[in-house]
């Protein structure tokens, strides 16, 4: 039995962590599946958009500390040669967009993921932490990713101090886009996967693409980049689709080609 559901709704994926009793804690069996699942969502044509979210009253509380061994993985590789990006945390490269619906503890491994999200909607229930300093070992995937998402200073009390915030906090400090009733958690994270899939998946695709990329680029190479993904963007079948959709007043309909 898999630890992490995998559901396909029209072109939206819902990955679920389903290890509740356990807090969603990460330990072999759960981190193979979550990775099989986020490979599943970057491989499967229709789906577009994913929503990512926790059973029971977590979103995810890390590695599993009374069973860790595998929780980053197990993969081939000597010392230096272990491959580091070898989940949809630390770095997968995966363009479709990400919705994280936080509906509760959001620790460790669980916010590392969220920083690599789009958007982060919040239950009013959540709290987001990283507290790998309190026992005596550093986040590095998170070390790198959270200033990046919030000002230098809001990210370095979470890294430094170990301290969890609330949603309310995540939200002020612009971690969390959104914070909701718990109840209605679920039905705002499908509405705004629903106006995503609105849009053409592929030019969403290389908007995202060029948004990642240019932050490591001169700004004079980001464009040019980018202007090549408008190129390669406006070829495709449903380029052509949107034109024509356009001229005769109606709305598009997407094929992802």
């Amino acid at each position: 039995m898999s630890l992490v559901r995998y559901e396909l709704d029209g072109h939206v994926a819902t990955i679920t962590y389903d290890r509740p009793d356990a807090l969603n804690a990460i330990d072999a069996e759960m981190r193979r599946d979550l990775n099989d699942a986020f490979a599943r969502f970057r491989d499967e044509e229709q789906a577009w958009v994913a929503i990512v979210t926790g059973a029971g009253r977590a979103f995810c509380a890390g590695a599993d500390m009374r069973n860790g061994a595998g929780s980053t993985g197990e993969f081939a590789g000597t010392f230096w040669e272990k491959p580091t990006i070898n989940s949809f945390e630390s770095g997968w490269e995966i363009f479709k967009p990400v919705i994280a619906a936080v509906n509760g503890h959001c620790l460790g491994y669980g916010l590392t993921l969220v920083t690599w999200c789009d958007f982060v909607i919040a239950s009013d229930r959540a709290t987001f932490g990283f507290p790998e300093v309190r026992m005596g070992v550093p986040t590095i995937v998170g070390a790198i990713r959270l200033p990046q998402r919030i000002d230098w200073q809001y990210a370095m009390e979470m890294l430094l101090t170990g301290e969890p915030i609330s949603a309310e906090r995540a939200h002020q400090v612009g971690l969390a886009g959104w914070v909701v009733p718990h109840d209605r958690l679920m039905d705002e994270a499908r509405h705004l996967a629903g106006r995503l899939v609105a849009a053409a998946p592929l030019a969403a695709r290389a908007i995202k693409e060029v948004a990642v990329r240019s932050r490591m680029l001169p700004s004079l190479e980001a464009i040019r980049f980018g202007e090549t993904m408008r190129k390669v963007a406006a070829a495709t079948d449903d380029a052509t689709e949107g034109r024509r959709a356009k001229k005769e007043g109606r709305p598009p309909r997407w094929t992802g080609s």
